[in-house]
């Protein structure tokens, strides 16, 4: 068991205030902090710290991938941590993005290296051959797009707008409110050109302004939401078609310890928030819009699920023995649970490593065999598979503790 130093990650969308008081550093951070990578990503992996330095957590399971990871996991994945824990916080919002599924990845990566597009490269879309399953939890209100809607409550939505430039789509979808009106609609905003899109993003901002002063007072305020996450997006993407992407997926609020999980092919974008989030250890993404970056549409739109659909949002279950709770995802490269502990109670995290214990709230003991170790409120602890089983103890008050796990460990009733 031993202290692991997470990758702090400067992207413009992050936040000068909440990864930083989080871990109790000083406030603000000189640049934005969007992400602590608590992991053993090649592009930035964390540390683990001893008495004697500090030594890479990639290097440490290349030194000794069965005593890290057991040998079951090491075998199963390749020598590789499965998956990638991180801290996130998103001050703006992050880009329209899609993740491949396995099958997608393997194929583009194999076409990609047999172009000779440079891993490196900008306009590599595929970087590695795995899929990108991923968790979000919130830690503070958290606010998300995810998922094509169905096409009636958007229809609504469009009427509610009154842009009559926005008729012929409205029209489209209504009269095929399914995944291939989605497709043609999505396909056709994505790929206008931009004179057609500086004359309609306009007309859509002023229909969502006419919304919030009259017409949401009428339908009790239905897409107020809605409305003004296109404002913003506006705002902050001009001339961007990914702002008329939005109009077309579910809006999502998320309350602390809700948890929200993304499988391959789910049309996404993080707004605002703090969370936790686990992902297969992968750095595959297929942005489509909101974005300076590069924007591949016929890929994207091979890779995307157009299928409409509700969102379902996660809360953590308890599915066996005392376990901490939960959150059930399909994913087999993690598990992750979450306990909140009263002062003076404990948990013990079931079936040894790999995993990493974070601590979000509070302080916490660890018990590990012989070794007793605090954890500190944003503080993280790599658990390898040596290493006896874990007993958190809240000693000082409250606090909240995630465990990231693989998930073929998660044990069976």
């Amino acid at each position: 068991m031993q202290l692991l130093r997470g990758a702090v990650r400067s992207y413009a969308w992050g936040s000068r205030t909440s990864l930083a008081q989080l871990q109790g550093r000083s406030v603000p951070s000189e640049h934005p902090e969007a992400e602590i990578w608590l992991g053993a990503h090649p592009a930035d992996p964390a540390h683990l710290v001893s008495d004697e330095g500090t030594r890479s957590l990639l290097r440490a399971i290349d030194a000794d991938p069965d005593g890290e990871l057991g040998p079951d996991i090491a075998k199963q994945y390749g020598s590789r941590l499965p998956f990638l824990l991180k801290l996130l916080a998103a001050g703006e919002p992050l880009s329209l993005q899609a993740h491949p599924s396995s099958a997608q990845a393997q194929e583009g990566f194999a076409r990609e290296d047999a172009a000779r597009v440079p891993i490196d490269s900008p306009v590599r879309n595929y970087r590695d051959r795995s899929h990108k399953p991923e968790l979000i939890v919130a830690l503070t209100e958290f606010h998300a797009l995810a998922g094509f809607r169905s096409p009636g409550p958007t229809v609504e939505f469009i009427d509610s707008l009154g842009v009559e430039a926005l008729s012929g789509y409205r029209s489209l979808l209504a009269e095929q409110p399914d995944d291939a009106g989605l497709r043609t609609v999505f396909t056709s905003w994505i790929t206008l050109p931009g004179p057609a899109l500086d004359t309609l993003l306009p007309l859509v901002a002023e229909g969502c302004i006419r919304y919030l002063s009259t017409t949401a007072h009428q339908d009790g305020g239905r897409f107020v939401a809605e409305a003004r996450t296109l404002l913003e997006l506006g705002e902050s993407y001009p001339g961007d078609a990914g702002v008329l992407a939005a109009l077309l997926l579910n809006r999502v609020t998320l309350t602390p310890g809700q948890g929200l999980y993304l499988n391959a092919g789910n049309l996404h974008a993080y707004l605002s928030g703090t969370g936790v989030e686990i992902m297969a250890n992968s750095d595959n993404v297929l942005r489509g819009g909101l974005t300076p970056k590069h924007v591949d549409v016929p890929e994207l739109l091979r890779v995307l699920d157009f299928r409409p659909a509700d969102v379902d949002v996660l809360e953590p279950v308890v599915d066996f023995g005392e376990a901490p709770p939960l959150y059930e995802t399909p994913a087999p490269e993690f598990a992750l649970s979450r306990s909140v502990l009263k002062d003076g109670s404990s948990v013990e995290l079931v079936r040894r490593g790999p995993r990493i214990v974070l601590c979000t709230s509070g302080r916490v003991e660890l018990s590990c065999g012989a070794s007793v170790s605090i954890l500190e409120q944003g503080a993280a602890m790599w658990v390898s598979a040596s290493d006896p089983a874990v007993t958190v103890h809240a000693r000082w008050g409250e606090a909240e503790v995630f465990d990231a796990t693989v998930g073929s460990m998660r044990p069976h009733s």
